[in-house]
């Protein structure tokens, strides 16, 4: 494992997975179960969370603290549950090379590839270590006084939001790119997203959609009153920042609606790629375009073709375009077409410069 040596914590040695759970769920948490109880069959050590362990009542489980030490020495953080689950278990992954495999029991899902129905082939790929690893950006935030100072900082996987503390009143920022001026307006907030999340809270604020093998960062104004508040995709090795003029309204940051700052008085948020991205296994052969029609029911028959009007007659609604009836590839084709510096994982080592 790419964890030996290094320091980090690996007790008993051997393969360990973690898993992280949406436990408010029967159907979860039996899932989970019976995922563990095959995976320790195949002489994979599981780990579970000390405020998970009483509910999923995994015999035999290594119980560990919900804290940055959680999956050091995992080769797999496997996540059950939605997006909202997957976010939490990235802050478990985010300081070891374990790689995060989503299982998708959520509503939309773009983070956690696989549907309850394949888990038992995800299973098999990671007995097998048959899975790539995608380096996804993720960014860093610094929170700066008025001065100058940093007071405080926090990172995001899908996206970074600055808001207005008080709804009644607009939030005045001046954006710059590289410290150089670049626009001010009053708004709602500023967003500030990775291609990740390009489909999370940066889509449904207007900004596009942008395929996860794309490196660059975003940033999406959100209900800005003026005539050039467009979205804007800018280098990934640029530093975006909004200063919040001393006489404005009060601002706090939010990093995947998990974590929250406080902007003090005249302060400025800086915005950049983060030194160690997040590690995301991949195991099915469908692309991100392959998703996005999947989850937005998109058209893909020509309009001209088409005999029906309703909505969702695209594919039959038995059918998923994640499923191999439908995308079907090559034994030599490539499937890391959606995946940001895809590697190969062999016999249960992934490469381990992060």
């Amino acid at each position: 494992m790419s964890e030996a040596g290094q320091g980090g914590w690996r007790p008993g040695g051997g393969r360990h997975v973690l898993l992280a759970v949406h436990t408010g769920r029967q159907d979860i948490t039996e899932l989970a179960r019976s995922s563990a109880a095959r995976l320790a069959r195949a002489g994979i050590t599981v780990r579970v969370l000390d405020d998970e362990a009483e509910a999923l009542g995994i015999e035999g489980a290594e119980v560990v603290p919900a804290d940055a030490e959680a999956a050091r020495g995992a080769e797999i953080v496997m996540v059950f549950g939605g997006d909202g689950t997957f976010l939490r278990a990235a802050e478990l992954a985010r300081y070891s090379h374990a790689a995060l495999m989503g299982v998708n029991l959520g509503r939309v899902g773009f983070l956690a590839e696989t549907e309850p129905e394949a888990v038992e082939e995800t299973l098999t790929a990671i007995e097998q270590c048959a899975y790539s690893v995608e380096k996804r950006l993720a960014i860093e935030v610094d929170v700066l006084d008025a001065a100058g100072n940093v007071v405080g900082g926090t990172w995001a996987l899908n996206e970074v939001s600055v808001e207005k503390a008080q709804r009644s009143r607009v939030l005045d920022v001046v954006i710059s790119i590289d410290s150089r001026p670049l626009t001010s307006f009053g708004c709602d907030g500023v967003l500030f997203a990775t291609p990740t999340g390009s489909t999370a809270y940066a889509f449904s604020a207007g900004g596009p959609v942008v395929w996860p093998d794309v490196e660059a960062l975003l940033l999406v104004p959100t209900n800005a009153h003026a005539l050039f508040a467009r979205p804007l995709v800018t280098s990934p090795d640029a530093v975006l920042s909004v200063a919040i003029p001393p006489d404005g309204n009060r601002a706090r940051v939010s990093a995947d609606g998990r974590r929250a700052l406080d902007v003090p008085d005249g302060g400025r948020v800086d915005v950049r790629r983060a030194a160690r991205p997040v590690r995301i296994a991949r195991v099915h052969p469908a692309t991100f375009g392959d998703r996005l029609v999947a989850k937005f029911g998109l058209p893909v028959r020509g309009f001209r073709d088409a005999r029906r009007h309703d909505p969702g007659h695209e594919l039959p609604p038995s059918r998923n375009v994640l499923a191999r009836d439908v995308v079907s590839l090559s034994s030599g084709t490539d499937s890391g077409s959606d995946g940001a510096a895809r590697e190969e994982v062999r016999g249960g080592t992934a490469d381990p410069d992060a």
